[in-house]
């Protein structure tokens, strides 16, 4: 009896110390793999140590406890002098040893090995671990702790540059602040608010649905209406205190001739654009509050060819009272289009269309275009289906909307041209053109001509400034993004920057550009934003651009010179073999740039991964910020998703304070010779292998995962900050969103590291901003001097949209997001609107 006891007993050891003796094995074999490399020692050694230790458990000897304590002790000290107090960059080098020690001291296994020396040290160990986690909660190297200045006292906004009770443009308005002047909603009750109203619009994913489709849209609230776009160009008015629909339109949008929509790379609606004939004729319509007006001052409207002169009175809301000569004159030129569509919203399709809906009824206005509707593909010559169409909403001034385009990277050397368009606001005619291949001709084109191919485009909003008579155009890139050896003197000009046109005439006022020789995918990826800013120099009209790169570019709007410094830095050189890179880049002394990569940032869930990705990353080039696209493959970080990306920033113009998410995600760039890609292989997707047809690389494009498909460097992937545009320092930074939807195996763990966000801020005189795009499903609200969290609500799919606010017929305040989910960025599909505001 006593001698099968004893051969019961021995099991759990031999077990427990092949296991060990394995897993040693595997962190040899791999660290040596390491070392070859020029990496870290510390693998192969721990690999060796374990395999003894397992060893020796198997046999029962009680050195196995010492040698596994000294195992223990030595890569806490080790982890220590790589990452110090941070804890999550501890937990997968610490965690999993620690709790094998912990097995180790178990009666099954301590007990056969007689040894209460080594279960003393090994103990001792363990408590020392235990030690370095609590102290590991107290230092968090991501975080950046202050209170924002408050100088509401000293500065005044610009009505410009405010939304007020309705939110009539994209941005709020055409100076794409996202900044509502409401303070019913403040820190104090913003825990409060609840859920009043949610509608679902019935656009989802169908079974051929492009796997990018996303729900991006902010709403519209003007006319006593909200105002919504889906993913497949649909349009509808809602209540603005119920969501109760009041009309929905539906282009019935074209596949082009594909059999589906699976050519497009994207398929959203950012957002619709408004116009009031009102607003410029004497008189705000619908409207108390001088700050929802998208002009700084009415003026009269000019005469077309189907303009006759008409009392105001005609017009439903116009100001009747004026008796003032001159602009506002009650018998002002008002054009027959305006009488019959007055109040007007313009939809961008998937199908390259732009539609001019009559905003009360949801009808097509028959003055615009052809019979409402204006061909986008007009002078843009062939391209694949879903090749060309634009994404975000146009922008709306006096007498123009204006727009540019979405063109599919990373497709072929021939894709359509990237123009920006200007139609006359009421007739849909075509006042002028800007094309970055041929930037001075900007006269509209004849029927047999084409715009220049290829040339670089603007696919996120634009902003006006209509005091300067200046549009703001965050440009793109020609493409390809990561091979540019063809591109032309013109392209190398204009791509990824900022560039200002005059109004009126389309011509070039001036240009910034912010990356040079672009092989990166640094397009300029969000809407200007424009703010009078105060600086030692007295109030500067100032456009601040946010970008990829991590630089928040802040400019003179007037003149386009830098405000904030900005500094030519060294860049890595070393382009393909046909190439070139340029010597130096350019960056904002205000930045969210993380430190360069090193391969202690390498991360993962247990050593095991950490290590592979620590071989992935000294088997990859990277030489910090802009090292060129290699054959072997190089590291991109910031990664092209951005640090910011469409969603953009928030600035409260009288605090003279800016939020924004911040993403951090590494990516790797392959170049693949052209002889080595099969015909037809890869697709227009933003991931995976990019065909570059024509070109004599084809690129490999994707995150830097582990084997466990998590981010290959350590958290935090998503920030918060808060930024002072006074003295242009961040002021605070702190991790945003959890885990709680992106775990394994579908957990429901919200572990807090801070993960990546698509979507925008929204902020407000109250003090609170609203931001809901992160992988977790949650719209959340911020103390915005602070960064606190103050409130957050589950959503029922993705938030992966830009929240609004407004008042409603009610006097209550209300934000508004959408919740539609995002395929790329693997969130929850759905397609929800929901409405919160605090109980009556």
């Amino acid at each position: 009896m006593e001698q099968n006891t004893r051969a019961r007993s021995k099991w759990p050891a031999i077990v427990l110390g092949l296991l060990l003796a394995a897993a040693g094995l595997a962190l040899a074999i791999g660290g040596g793999k390491l070392l070859s490399l020029g990496g870290s020692a510390y693998y192969l050694i721990a690999g060796v140590a374990v395999i003894v230790a397992g060893i020796l458990l198997a046999l029962r000897k009680g050195a196995a406890l010492w040698l596994y304590a000294a195992i223990l002790f030595a890569t806490l000290v080790w982890a220590l002098w790589e990452v110090g107090l941070d804890w999550w960059q501890l937990v997968p080098r610490v965690a999993i040893p620690c709790l094998i020690a912990i097995i180790m001291l178990l009666p099954w296994w301590r007990k056969p090995l007689r040894s209460r020396g080594g279960s003393l040290a090994l103990a001792a160990s363990i408590a020392a671990a235990i030690l370095v986690a609590i102290a590991s909660q107290f230092d968090d190297p991501a975080h950046i702790e202050g209170t924002l200045a408050d100088n509401r006292a000293s500065t005044e906004a610009n009505p410009a540059q405010v939304a007020g009770d309705d939110w009539p443009a994209y941005g709020g308005t055409n100076a794409g602040t996202h900044y509502s002047s409401l303070d019913q909603i403040t820190p104090e009750n913003v825990g409060e608010l609840e859920e009043v109203w949610r509608i679902q619009t019935g656009d989802e994913p169908g079974p051929n649905a492009p796997p990018e489709i996303t729900n991006q849209n902010t709403p519209l609230k003007v006319n006593d209406s909200l105002y919504i776009c889906t993913s497949h160009s649909r349009a509808m008015a809602l209540s603005p205190e119920t969501g109760e629909t009041l009309w929905e339109f539906d282009p019935e949008i074209s596949t082009q001739g594909a059999e589906d929509f699976s050519g497009w790379a994207h398929m959203t609606c950012r957002g619709l654009a408004y116009y009031d004939a009102a607003n410029y004729a004497g008189g705000a319509a619908d409207s108390e509050d001088d700050s929802t007006d998208t002009a700084a001052a009415p003026s009269p409207l000019f005469a077309d060819s189907d303009a006759f002169a008409i009392d105001v009175s005609l017009l439903n809301g116009f100001d009747t009272t004026a008796t003032d000569e001159g602009e506002n004159a009650p018998s002002a030129i008002i054009s027959q289009t305006d009488v019959m569509c007055p109040r007007r919203l313009y939809l961008p399709t998937a199908d390259a269309r732009l539609i001019a809906l009559n905003a009360d009824t949801g009808e097509p206005c028959a003055g615009f275009g052809d019979n409402g509707e204006v061909d986008l593909t007009r002078n843009i010559g062939s391209f694949d289906p879903g090749g060309y169409y634009s994404t975000s909403p146009a922008t709306v001034t006096e007498n123009l909307v204006i727009l540019g385009g979405h063109v599919t990277d990373n497709s072929s050397t021939d894709e359509p041209s990237g123009v920006i368009r200007a139609f006359d606001v009421r007739t849909g005619e075509l006042v002028w053109n800007w094309d970055s291949g041929n930037p001075e001709e900007t006269e509209p084109l004849a029927d047999d001509e084409t715009y220049t191919r290829n040339s670089p485009n603007v696919w996120a909003p634009i902003s006006v400034d209509e005091d300067l008579g200046l549009v703001y155009l965050p440009m793109g890139n020609a493409t390809p993004d990561q091979y540019g050896a063809n591109r032309t003197e013109n392209d190398e000009t204009y791509s990824a920057g900022l560039v200002a046109l005059e109004l009126e005439t389309g011509q070039v006022a001036w240009v910034y550009q912010f990356v040079h020789h672009d092989l990166w995918d640094m397009d300029m990826p969000a809407q200007p934003v424009l703010i009078d800013l105060a600086t030692d120099e007295g109030t500067q009209p100032a456009v601040i651009q946010p970008t990829k790169q991590g630089s928040l570019y802040v400019l003179n709007r007037e003149t386009g010179e830098p405000i904030v410094p900005i500094e030519e830095i060294p860049a890595p050189q070393g382009a393909v073999e046909g190439d070139w890179t340029a010597e130096t880049q350019p960056r904002s002394a205000l930045n969210l740039l993380p430190p360069p990569l090193t391969e202690r940032d390498m991360w993962g869930a247990t050593p095991f991964d950490q290590m592979m990705c620590r071989i992935q990353f000294n088997s990859l080039r990277y030489e910090g910020q802009y090292t060129p696209p290699s054959l072997e493959g190089s590291i991109v970080y910031p990664g092209n998703v951005g640090v910011m990306n469409w969603g953009g920033v928030a600035v409260d113009p009288e605090r003279q304070a800016l939020f924004t998410g911040a993403k951090y995600l590494a990516f790797v760039s392959r170049l693949i010779p052209r002889d080595d890609v099969e015909e037809g292989q890869g697709s227009a997707s933003e991931q995976g292998l990019q065909p570059n047809a024509g070109a004599p690389y084809a690129v490999e494009l994707g995150p830097l995962l582990s084997i466990f498909d998590l981010p290959c460097q350590a958290p935090s992937w998503g920030d918060v900050a808060g930024i002072d545009l006074q003295s242009a320092d961040v002021v605070w930074k702190h991790r945003n969103g959890t885990t709680r939807d992106s775990m394994p195996l579908g957990l429901p763990i919200g572990l807090p590291v801070g993960v990546p966000a698509l979507g925008g801020p929204l902020t407000t005189a109250g003090g609170v901003t609203f931001m809901s795009g992160t992988l977790d499903q949650y719209l959340r609200a911020y103390d915005i001097t602070t960064g606190e969290e103050l409130y957050k609500a589950r959503l029922p799919a993705g938030g992966q949209a830009t929240p609004m606010t407004y008042t409603g017929a009610d006097g209550r305040q209300y934000v508004v997001i959408s919740a539609g989910g995002h395929g790329t960025f693997g969130t929850k599909m759905g397609d929800y609107v929901i409405g919160y505001a605090l109980p009556e």
